[in-house]
């Protein structure tokens, strides 16, 4: 579903990602780890067409980016540091417009089921900018969700969430791998992600430098294997 081939991306005379590899089934749940820095946010900015490479090839689901952006942003949804949400909206009109925007059928169903399993129905009604940063993620999640796309990124989606909307958003993440869903994920939390993810890729210093399937690690080994791979993608 994801396949990147010798990436590169500079800001000026600062290299970023440097010739990175990367390629990912239909139904993996990547865990994209790595220090702050290491290019993870500016990877998942050129998967979701927001910035554009230097130079390599990404492919998703078949598509080329950047010249096929279009076909690619309905494959995919979203959740990013920024809620990309209206403010002077509604909960449910937010969720309308981008299933408008996405030709979601039986519309005004699916939104009530996505607000449901969000924890936000009782305020559908509420205007976003009401929203504590909590639930405004909440709802970014409800729309990245939507429209049942076949590619998830979320780039560090628990931030700004307390510990009910956390567990709610692990199962939404369980829920998306288990229809066969393709999921990439930042994040730092290597005991919560090490329940979720079925691969760990550290990115360092712009290269994936080290990846192990879960079957293939013991739970308590991944943080040891984090560090030996950021080590050793740094010298």
């Amino acid at each position: 579903m994801i396949r990147v081939r010798n990436l590169v991306k500079r800001f000026g005379p600062k290299v970023v990602l440097r010739g990175l590899n990367f390629e990912v089934g239909r139904g993996d749940f990547v865990a994209l780890l790595g220090p702050n820095g290491a290019g993870k946010t500016t990877f998942l900015r050129i998967l979701t067409s927001l910035a554009r490479p230097t130079l390599g090839q990404v492919e998703i689901a078949g598509y080329r980016l950047p010249a096929q952006a279009a076909s690619v942003r309905r494959r995919l949804g979203v959740v990013s540091h920024q809620p990309l949400l209206y403010g002077d909206l509604t909960a449910e009109e937010n969720l309308r417009f981008y299933g408008r925007m996405y030709g979601v059928p039986n519309l005004e169903a699916r939104i009530a089921e996505v607000l449901e399993m969000v924890g936000l129905l009782a305020r559908r009604r509420d205007l976003v900018r009401t929203f504590s940063r909590g639930m405004q993620q909440r709802l970014a999640i409800g729309r990245a969700v939507l429209h049942d796309p076949d590619v998830m990124l979320f780039d560090e989606p628990h931030t700004g969430l307390d510990q009910a909307a956390s567990a709610m958003l692990d199962e939404v993440l369980r829920s998306v791998a288990a229809r066969g869903r393709t999921v990439v994920m930042t994040s730092h939390d290597l005991a919560r992600i090490g329940d979720l993810a079925s691969r760990f890729d550290v990115l360092s210093n712009g290269r994936v430098v080290a990846s192990v399937r879960r079957e293939d690690i013991q739970p308590d080994a991944l943080l040891g294997f984090y560090r030996q791979a950021v080590a050793g993608g740094a010298a």
